[in-house]
């Protein structure tokens, strides 16, 4: 078991209840992860379930969740011989911090495209691009230390001061540890990206409000490709999309999220 593999664990209450504990390794300067958040929870609506993989998840981030013991409660919708429809919440001390709702499905790993587009963007060589400076140990930017991410250099323009202007963020991502991805890994990468409106001049923590993200395929061992993106920013708000493609160049997951922009 790898320390990620670990740090999602959920145990099995009954049928409806799983026990989880939140590691703070996957803290963002305080908050943790929202994907770290999602990941964890799907291991017990997977476990749950008939069917093996999270095909579409949607969560709704109502409070800061922290590190510690915390539940994933399940209320199964639908099941049929194709997918199976569940409602999750993650609580601690009686509140509610997500509500998902999950449709999960078995995805044939032969399984060939009927039709598929290629990457909205073409990004550089791994060795072409550049990592980020190691945070301070103060700023509790905990998940830094799990993961890795090599950028496309332009998109991390904000840190000297020269955004490009446009919405949008795009790296190499796998996790420190060795481990193949799999589709928790995916959840975890779909919100790994720094915000994307940093490139369009925004600074400061930029909480999620909603995420949707969808399990395309059952992704190849070696580094994931993130491509995010963004349409509109405006009153307050902006949306954020992500496509992560596998090192085999299919398209794996896709998520679009809406998010408050940062005040800090």
């Amino acid at each position: 078991m790898t320390k990620f593999d670990e740090a999602t664990q959920a145990i099995r209450v009954d049928d409806t209840t799983y026990d989880v504990c939140l590691d703070d390794g996957y803290s963002i300067g305080g908050p943790l992860n929202g994907g770290y958040l999602m990941a964890t929870m799907l291991r017990a609506v997977v476990d749950a379930s008939p069917h093996a993989h999270p095909i579409s998840t949607s969560a709704q981030f109502l409070r800061v969740a922290r590190p510690g013991p915390a539940r994933v409660l399940l209320e199964p919708l639908k099941t049929g011989r194709t997918a199976t429809m569940t409602r999750a919440r993650l609580v601690q001390d009686g509140e509610s911090f997500i509500e998902m709702l999950v449709t999960t499905a078995t995805l044939n790993e032969e399984a060939a495209p009927d039709w598929a587009d290629g990457p909205s963007a073409v990004m550089p060589d791994l060795a072409d691009c550049v990592r980020l400076p190691q945070p301070k140990p103060e700023s509790n930017m905990n998940l830094s230390a799990r993961m890795e991410l090599a950028f496309d250099p332009p998109t991390i323009g904000w840190l000297t001061g020269a955004p490009t202007g446009r919405p949008e963020s795009r790296a190499y991502f796998r996790l420190v540890e060795p481990q193949d991805p799999d589709p928790y890994v995916l959840a975890l990468a779909v919100d790994a990206l720094p915000p994307v409106v940093f490139s369009a001049g925004a600074r400061g923590w930029a909480p999620t409000v909603e995420l949707t993200w969808h399990l395309r395929a059952l992704p190849a061992p070696g580094w994931l490709t993130l491509i995010g993106g963004g349409r509109l920013i405006s009153d307050g708000w902006f949306d954020e999309e992500v496509e992560v493609w596998d090192s085999a160049g299919r398209l794996v997951a896709q998520s679009r999220q809406i998010a408050r922009l940062g005040r800090g």
